[in-house]
């Protein structure tokens, strides 16, 4: 049977960062066997649904390349959904698990429980005043199911629990942890239908993954101690489970999980600040697998060649913003020019260098300076940084040092010697700009720190900065001369 995995996520809200690398993990690993990935979204917890999200969802995915072979996708705006498992909406299937939870009442694996709400909180604050951490209390664990069906078809509430056996010892295979053993009375008697109809995770994740075909199940390590739970589900419905891979959490660098509190977790939030996506999946891929080789900068393509779980750690990743900086800077000094300007514009609009009516006539000018900064991005929203120097026809030198160096007696005749010779240019590129720099050196022997970075100085009013003669060359003739006329006139 071919390899089938499926990234199973809530509708309620943003991707966070972890869910992504469960995504690309599977994707890695179905690609690698020449399986399948699908897309199925569990949204039986209705109370918890956001508006937009699974648009939001699949749009991230989109942007980040990690996209699926079945499910849900967005066309022309709308939702649909391709696939030969549909609905790959959990609350489209409703019809699909009730069969399924009869089956385990009339079997005897599960009962109907009739408490109400008020007795459910009674018990769990008694339990909390003696110090116990406990869950259903088994009230209704043994009403004979006649009774208890009869009860449930006069129209009493109720909810359908599944029924753990007592003190048993389960043994399962991880294909990230190795062999796990669990015992059944670490869990409680889990909810399997709730009172509005609608199946559990619990549930509906066992009939969905069986119905659809599922040979692999990789999720997070949060899942773990539902695992007993689903173990017992498949074998009292005569089904094979899948095989299982729990991963451990992306952790900070304080070794705690990431918490949307006192972190950025959305990747909503780095597509926002102009992380490329091919960086922030390359990243993410290492957060807790390590391939063999000593290669870190690698393509999708690259990583799914290499990708397995007995490489996979089983302690935390650590998500490492400096890391991540330093590796997307690869990437954006390595990314197509076009792309780049592309990239940079809105940030550039937010700012308001220009509007969006203007964005085609400054291509070409957000195109040479981002080319010129690059090395210094981390990330594209950093590159309003870097556009005030290339601003204005006066320049504002504020640094001490800087101040005595255009104060020097040789500044004022590498100036005049410089307009004269700009003025005299027919063209003005980088090269010619250099062409200039070495007559006006020949002409008046001024060189080194006071031709270059007296210079500098009056263009930008910096001592240091992205390379002269571009700089220059951008600014371009006019707005040069104008800033030197500037800074010899008022720094004097």
């Amino acid at each position: 049977m071919s390899v089938r995995v499926r990234f199973a996520p809530s509708p309620t809200g943003y991707v966070h960062l972890g869910s992504l690398r469960t995504a690309l993990y599977d994707y890695m690993f179905a690609k690698k066997q020449g399986g399948s990935y699908v897309l199925r979204i569990e949204d039986t917890d209705q109370t918890r649904l956001v508006d937009d999200a699974i648009d939001n969802l699949i749009q991230a995915f989109e942007w980040a390349d990690i996209m699926h072979d079945e499910g849900p996708f967005m066309e022309n705006g709308k939702l649909v959904q391709r696939g030969d498992y549909g609905p790959y909406i959990q609350s489209e299937r409703l019809d699909t698990y009730r069969p399924y939870v009869d089956q385990l009442l009339a079997s005897g694996h599960a009962y109907y429980c009739f408490c109400s709400k008020e007795r459910l909180d009674e018990v769990r604050e008694a339990n909390k005043a003696k110090g116990i951490i406990s869950g259903y209390d088994g009230h209704c664990r043994n009403i004979p199911y006649e009774e208890a069906k009869k009860r449930a078809e006069a129209g009493e509430s109720y909810v359908v629990r599944l029924k753990m056996p007592e003190d048993r010892e389960l043994v399962f295979e991880d294909m990230v942890r190795g062999t796990v053993k669990m015992n059944t009375n670490d869990s409680d008697d889990q909810v399997l239908l709730k009172a509005d109809g609608f199946p559990t995770y619990h549930m509906a994740v066992v009939v969905d993954d069986h119905l659809m075909g599922i040979t692999h199940m990789i999720r997070g390590e949060e899942w773990l101690p539902s695992t007993p739970k689903q173990i017992l589900l498949y074998e009292a419905l005569g089904w094979e489970m899948p095989k299982i891979a729990h991963l451990s959490n992306i952790l900070n660098t304080e070794k705690k999980k990431l918490s949307k509190r006192h972190d950025s977790v959305a990747v909503e939030d780095f597509r926002k600040k102009g992380y490329l996506p091919e960086a922030l999946i390359n990243f993410l891929a290492l957060v807790g697998w390590s391939p063999e080789g000593e290669d870190e900068i690698m393509t999708l393509e690259e990583m799914t060649e290499k990708f397995s779980f007995d490489r996979v750690s089983k302690s935390g990743g650590v998500f490492d913003i400096q890391k991540l900086n330093w590796m997307n800077n690869q990437y954006i000094k390595n990314a197509d020019p076009d792309r780049l300007a592309k990239l940079a514009v809105p940030y550039l609009i937010e700012a308001g260098y220009f509007n969006e009516d203007g964005v085609e006539g400054h291509l070409d000018w957000v195109k040479r300076i981002v080319q010129l900064v690059k090395e210094h991005l981390e990330y594209m929203a950093q590159v309003t940084d870097h556009f005030p120097l290339f601003v204005g026809d006066e320049v504002k030198i504020t640094d001490d040092s800087a101040l005595e160096m255009i104060r020097m007696d040789h500044v004022e005749t590498l100036v005049d010697a410089l307009i004269k010779t700009f003025n005299a240019a027919e063209s003005f590129s980088a090269e010619d700009v250099k062409a200039m720099f070495k007559e006006v050196q020949k002409e008046t022997g001024i060189k080194g720190k006071n031709l270059f970075m007296c210079t500098r100085i009056a263009v930008t009013g910096q001592e240091h900065g992205p390379d002269l003669m571009e700089t220059i060359a951008i600014l371009g003739k006019e707005t040069v001369i104008k800033r030197m006329k500037y800074a010899v006139s008022n720094y004097k």
